[in-house]
């Protein structure tokens, strides 16, 4: 099974240790750190989304006309535009990159970020409006006559697009979450499914989750599964553990001088159910399994992806192969130091894995004709 990695296209230097340098928008850095993750193993990257942020979409298309193989994930909340009209500007996107496209379905987890753009429905509502969405977004990828919708959350007569996207059927569909509301939505639709670090033991229950609501939709296949870290790599496993802590001391320094680390999320009483698992896991204990460090998830409160790897090259990479093992095979990381973090993690992480997942393939490969001869004898002894 193949392996991907998945990075940040974020838009200026700012992370939880450091304020931006700059504007919230620099092209020169963002075309800069896209072109250090297409140059150091990296697959694709994250457009994410925020009120007040610049809009992902167009940063993406900005991207996708600078780069010639690094793909897209594209973050979208149904609230800001209509589904007709996003799933134009999506198909728009994949002919623009040549079919480079995924597009991240975000249904919300914050009341109070989610009302600064005017949305005011229940996270329930919320959850049934982005399924209802990805549908339609679906049939005016694919439909070339014209149709109607009569739904809950949205109604409308006689659409057909004109532009539609290179992949086919169509771009892939990525979703996130970690409540029962969001597996149902997610195991019937998406193509792949996002999940925070936890705990290998917790993710296997996940992925449980998932593939049990894609079957419960009907469906024969199952999604892609995709976790996200924060790695923190050093030389040594000494010298690791010291930047680690001196990143939760930077974090923690920030919040106690009274700066926002992020307007998407409440460090003090997170209402989405991935923080809340984040926080109540690093009450449990601070380390798990190989190398998972859970307090730069309780330093910013849960704040999305915010559980760390800690160890040299060799023990991180080991540590995303037992993932892997479980039936990961998008593996997302970030690092605080956007651009150098993303380049170490390239060069000295990426290729452990990838070496090591071709192995067992190959391992795999070879068991199969053995495995399929020994059952023909036996067959052939019992006859």
């Amino acid at each position: 099974m193949p392996v991907e990695f998945l990075g940040i296209a974020a838009t200026n230097d700012g992370s939880e240790t450091t304020s931006r340098s700059g504007a919230s928008f620099d092209k020169d850095y963002t075309l800069r750190l896209a072109r250090a993750h297409e140059d150091h193993g990296w697959d694709r990257v994250l457009f994410a989304y925020g009120s007040g942020s610049p809009i992902p979409a167009a940063a993406a298309g900005y991207l996708a006309a600078k780069v010639d193989s690094l793909e897209i994930l594209l973050a979208h909340r149904p609230n800001v535009s209509y589904p007709t009209y996003a799933a134009r500007t999506f198909a728009t996107l994949d002919q623009i990159s040549d079919g480079r496209l995924t597009v991240h379905f975000i249904t919300g987890g914050s009341d109070h970020e989610q009302r600064r753009e005017g949305d005011t429905l229940t996270k329930d509502e919320r959850y049934g409006r982005t399924r209802e969405y990805i549908e339609i977004v679906k049939k005016v990828w694919t439909r070339h006559e014209a149709f109607d919708h009569e739904g809950e959350h949205f109604r409308f007569q006689d659409f057909v697009s004109d532009v539609f996207p290179v992949q086919l059927p169509h771009p892939g569909v990525s979703f996130g979450g970690s409540s029962p509301a969001a597996y149902a939505a997610g195991g019937a639709e998406a193509d792949v499914f996002c999940l925070w670090g936890e705990p290998l033991a917790q993710t296997a229950q996940q992925i449980e989750e998932v593939e049990r609501a894609a079957r419960a939709a009907g469906r024969v296949d199952v999604p892609r599964i995709q976790v996200a870290f924060r790695p923190i790599i050093a030389p040594t496993e000494e010298l690791a553990w010291e930047k680690a802590h001196r990143t939760v001391g930077a974090i923690r320094e920030r919040r106690a001088g009274g700066q926002s680390l992020t307007r998407r999320h409440s460090a003090d009483a997170p209402e989405n159910t991935g923080s809340q698992r984040l926080i109540a896991i690093a009450e449990r204990g601070e380390r798990f399994d190989r190398a998972l460090w859970t307090p730069t998830a309780a330093a910013t409160g849960g704040a999305g992806n915010s559980n760390a790897l800690v160890g040299t090259p060799e023990t991180v990479a080991q540590a995303l192969l037992d993932y892997y093992d479980l039936g990961v095979d998008i593996l997302s990381a970030r690092g605080y130091d956007l651009l150098d973090d993303a380049i170490d993690f390239g060069r000295y992480v990426i290729p452990l894995v990838r070496e090591e997942v071709a192995k067992r393939d190959r391992e795999r490969a070879e068991r199969g004709p053995q495995t399929l001869q020994r059952t023909l004898d036996g067959l052939a002894v019992a006859g």
